[in-house]
C-alpha cells in the first residue's frame, strides 16, 4: 500500500487525497472513501481527454474495457507497472501448473481469447478485453505453439469464428486448452461434432472451409497458414468412424490440461467439460477481472487461488456489510476461512478502494496468504457466463418495451436460469396480453435492447453461448403477496425495496408462475 501510495501522490487523485499524509491502513481508509466505477468515471474521462497524472504518476498504456452499469462501458487504465505485474503472476500460473502437468506444452495449444486491441481513444491509447492482454504477456516460447492464429478472432461472423477457431484446433495435436469461459469451450465441443465431415474435408484440402470473401485480408492470412494434411484427416475420419461422432476427446488424445473459470455461476458450465473433454484435469486461470489479477490457483478442480498480495492492496467488507453506510472493513491477515467478503481493490493501475463488486469466499490459507474463490457479483448484479449483468440494463430494456409496444407492466423482476444459459423476466400484468405479442414481439425487443446496452451480453448471444430470454406471465397479486410476507415477518413498509434483479431464481417466483413464454432461435 505505501509504495503505491508513494508512487502517485503527485497525482491528481494523490494530491486531493493527501497520499504524502497516509501512513497507515487507518490513516488511507479515513482520507480516502470506498468508490465503485461510476463515481471514479470522472478522473477516467478526464485521461481519455489527454489530461496527464490524473490517477497515477505515470501514464496509462492500454484500458481494459468491459461492461458498466449503465450503457457506457468501462475504461480500466492499465500501466506499465501494472502490466508486468501481470506478467509475473501468469508466469506463477505455468510454473505450478508445469510441476503438476509436466507434458501439458508437449504439443499445440488452444487459445480462445478476445482481440487485444477493440481500437484507440482519441488522446492516441489502445483499448480492449483484459482477457485479449492477458494471453498477449504469455511468453513467446509457449505462444509460438499456438493452434489458432490471432486473425482468426477478427471474423465478424460468429458461426463462421467459431467454425474456424473449431477447424484450426482439431487439425493439430493438442496437450493444452484454455480460455476464461467453460460456456466457449463447450460451444467448440459442440461446433466440433455438428460440423465433423467439412471440417476433415477442409484438413484434407488445405483449405478454411468457408467463405470470408468479406474480409480479403482475412482469408489471404489464413490461407496462407494451410496446407493440405490428408494423414490427419485420416486420423479423424477413422475416429469419428469408430466412435460414430467427434469430440475433443477423440481429436485430443494428448490433451493433459484444460484451464477456464470455475467459480461463480460458470462452475455450472465447467462441470459439464468432462461429457466433451473427457477426465482431463482442470485448473482454474485465477480470478482475473479488467480490474485487477487477483489469485494465483495452485490446485487443479478448484475456483480457489493464492491472494496475489504482491500486486494489489486488498480490504474486506463482511458479505452482509456490503453497500451499508460505513461498514466494518478488515485487512487480508483479518479475514476467516469459510466466510464471504466484498473486495476492495487498490492497484498500481489507479484504481484506490475500488467496489469491483464481487463476493469471495476465503476457502483457507496458504502459509498465512488467503486462499479465495470467486464466488458472485454482489447487489444488483449478475453473472452467467461473463457477460455482467446490471439492473440498470435490465430497467432501460423493459422501459423501452413498454414505450415501444405500450405493455401494461405493473411488475417485473430478472433471474438468470443457470441450466438454460437465459435470463428469465417475470412479468406481472394490469391487463391482458397476448402470447404471441410476449413470444413474437417483447422477447425479440427486450434481447435487442439488452445488446444495445451491454456490449458482452451482446457478445455472448452472438456466439450463442446466451440464449433468448425467456418471459414468465405472474399469476395477479405476485408483488403485492411479496410485500404482504415481508410485512408479516415484522419489518416496516418503509423498509420494503422491490427487486427488479435477484442472482438466483425466487422460490415464490417459481409457484407463482401462471405460463411460460419462450422463443425458439432463428
Amino acid at each position: 500500500l505505501k509504495k503505491i501510495l508513494r508512487k502517485n501522490q503527485e497525482s491528481a487523485f494523490g494530491k486531493a487525497h493527501g497520499f504524502s499524509d497516509i501512513h497507515s491502513e487507518e490513516g488511507f481508509r479515513k482520507q480516502v472513501p470506498i468508490r465503485e466505477f461510476e463515481e471514479i468515471r470522472p478522473y477516467i474521462n478526464s485521461i481519455l481527454a489527454g489530461k496527464k497524472a490524473v490517477l497515477t504518476a505515470g501514464e496509462p498504456i492500454r484500458f481494459n474495457v468491459t461492461s458498466g452499469t449503465t450503457g457506457e462501458p468501462k475504461f480500466v487504465p492499465v500501466t506499465r507497472t501494472y502490466q508486468n505485474q501481470e506478467l509475473n503472476l501468469i508466469g506463477q500460473w505455468y510454473y505450478r501448473a508445469l510441476r503438476d502437468h509436466p507434458g501439458f506444452l508437449d504439443h499445440y495449444r488452444v487459445a480462445i481469447v478476445s482481440p487485444l486491441n477493440d481500437g484507440k481513444t482519441d488522446s492516441g491509447i489502445s483499448y480492449g478485453n483484459a482477457s485479449g492482454m492477458v494471453f498477449s504477456r504469455i511468453p513467446t516460447f509457449i505462444r509460438r505453439f499456438y493452434a489458432l492464429p490471432d486473425s482468426v478472432f477478427q471474423i465478424k461472423d460468429y458461426d463462421d469464428r467459431y467454425f474456424l477457431m473449431a477447424r484450426y484446433a482439431v487439425a493439430q495435436k493438442v496437450s493444452f486448452v484454455l480460455t476464461p469461459n467453460p460456456s466457449t469451450l463447450i460451444r467448440l465441443a459442440e461446433i466440433i461434432q455438428s460440423h465433423a465431415d467439412e471440417m476433415i474435408q477442409a484438413i484434407r484440402d488445405g483449405n478454411p472451409g468457408r467463405d470470408l470473401s468479406s474480409q480479403p485480408d482475412l482469408l489471404n492470412d489464413l490461407a496462407q497458414r494451410l496446407t493440405p494434411d490428408p494423414s490427419r484427416a485420416k486420423f479423424l475420419e477413422r475416429r469419428l468412424k469408430t466412435k460414430g461422432t467427434l469430440r475433443p476427446s477423440d481429436v485430443w488424445p494428448e490433451l493433459k490440461l484444460i484451464a477456464c473459470w470455475l467459480g461463480g455461476s460458470v462452475g455450472m458450465q465447467a462441470s459439464r467439460l468432462s461429457e466433451f473433454y473427457g477426465n482431463v484435469p482442470v485448473r482454474d486461470f485465477g480470478y482475473v477481472a479488467s480490474e485487477a489479477h487477483v489469485t494465483v490457483p495452485i490446485q487443479d478442480d478448484t475456483a480457489s487461488g493464492i491472494l496475489a498480495i504482491q500486486t494489489n492492496y486488498y480490504e474486506f467488507v463482511p458479505e452482509e456489510a456490503h453497500g451499508t453506510q460505513n461498514p466494518p472493513v478488515l485487512s487480508g491477515h483479518q479475514v476467516e476461512q469459510g466466510k464471504r467478503y466484498a473486495l476492495l481493490l487498490t492497484t498500481s493501475a489507479g484504481l484506490y478502494r475500488y467496489d469491483i463488486n464481487d463476493i469471495v469466499e476465503v476457502t483457507g490459507f496458504y502459509h498465512q496468504t488467503p486462499l479465495l474463490a470467486f464466488v458472485r457479483k454482489g447487489r444488483d448484479m449478475t453473472n452467467i457466463t461473463g457477460e455482467k449483468m446490471h439492473a440498470n440494463h435490465f430497467i432501460s430494456a423493459v422501459g423501452e418495451i413498454r414505450r415501444e409496444l405500450n405493455l401494461p407492466i405493473a411488475h417485473y423482476r430478472v433471474s438468470p436460469d443457470y441450466e438454460n444459459s437465459r435470463y428469465c423476466i417475470y412479468i406481472e400484468t394490469s391487463g391482458d396480453v397476448s402470447e404471441e405479442i410476449l413470444r413474437d414481439k417483447t422477447i425479440p425487443l427486450i434481447d435487442r435492447a439488452l445488446r444495445k446496452v451491454n456490449v458482452e451480453y451482446d457478445q455472448k448471444r452472438a456466439s450463442k453461448r446466451l440464449k433468448l430470454p425467456a418471459i414468465a406471465l405472474m399469476k395477479r397479486g405476485w408483488a403485492e403477496d411479496e410485500c404482504r410476507r415481508f410485512l408479516e415477518a415484522g419489518k416496516k413498509d418503509v423498509q420494503f425495496k422491490w427487486r427488479v434483479l435477484s442472482p438466483e431464481a425466487v422460490r415464490e417466483d417459481l409457484a407463482a408462475i401462471r405460463k411460460k413464454v419462450e422463443r425458439r432461435e432463428d
